[in-house]
């Protein structure tokens, strides 16, 4: 007798969870999104270590936890030693965001984050792109947010409406981009002009560093400028989807006479 998870169709058990080995590595070899896998820790036998095979090949993160924070995870009461963390929307290339800008006849505008890694953070600069007509938005694939349903809810549905590409390697994107005609702005206090001060017109790529660090050293290194935004206060440093709203709205106001 089959169990209820033994089919080949992948079953979504709730909005960001899929359970069960079968479900999972049918999800895996469909090329679904799959933001983070949870796997039974000393369990690597059978299909098991497949999932962790194929997993590994496609670079999804994976997380080796215990028996106990799987039941606590799970809505089904069933998911033999995994479940897969999936976005509810789909990503796209690089290729296709250049693609909606040609499109729309536009020079392409697109958000580079660096590891972000606050959920409401990534919700909050989703809804902001998708104000000031952003292309879309690139996120490293390790070490971040991906698009989650807390993130799809602090967009206020923009996140259905804002292509995302999650890339593997950053610096490479941020090369291939550079190869394609754009200029990236970095934003940090060492910005050598304020945002309102730089030329934000134009193919652009502007970065948004992480919440506790910044921009990372190989990332500052491959931007064409990097910009500041002034403070006068007792803190030195913004909430980071703050901040991006700041500069972005900027850039928004000086693409408008374009």
């Amino acid at each position: 007798m089959k169990n209820k998870n033994d089919n080949n169709t992948p079953q979504k058990n709730s909005e960001d969870k899929i359970e069960g080995r079968n479900a999972v590595l049918e999800a895996l070899k469909a090329g679904l999104e799959i933001n983070k896998l949870f796997v039974l820790k000393g369990e690597a036998t059978g299909s098991l270590r497949q999932i962790i095979s194929i997993a590994r090949a496609k670079s999804v993160m994976m997380k080796e936890t215990d028996r106990a924070t799987l039941d606590s995870m799970s809505d089904t009461s069933a998911h033999q030693g995994v479940i897969a963390m999936v976005s509810p929307v789909k990503y796209v290339s690089l290729d296709d965001i250049f693609e909606k800008a040609n499109s729309l006849n536009q020079p392409a505008f697109i958000i580079i984050l660096d590891d972000i890694c606050d959920p409401n953070n990534l919700g909050s600069i989703l809804r902001t792109a998708d104000a000031v007509g952003a292309h879309g938005v690139v996120i490293p694939k390790h070490n971040a947010a991906g698009v989650t349903s807390t993130v799809a809810k602090v967009s206020a549905g923009a996140s259905a409406h804002v292509p995302v590409a999650r890339v593997t390697n950053l610096a490479s994107s941020i090369d291939y981009m550079k190869e394609k005609g754009l200029w990236i702005a970095g934003t940090d206090l060492t910005g050598e002009k304020p945002f309102f001060q730089s030329d934000l017109k134009g193919p652009l790529g502007i970065v948004i560093g992480s919440e506790g660090k910044g921009m990372g050293n190989l990332i500052t290194r491959k931007c064409d400028f990097i910009v500041n935004i002034p403070m006068s206060g007792k803190i030195s440093s913004l909430n980071a989807g703050v901040a991006a709203g700041i500069v972005l709205y900027e850039a928004y106001r000086q693409r408008q006479s374009l």
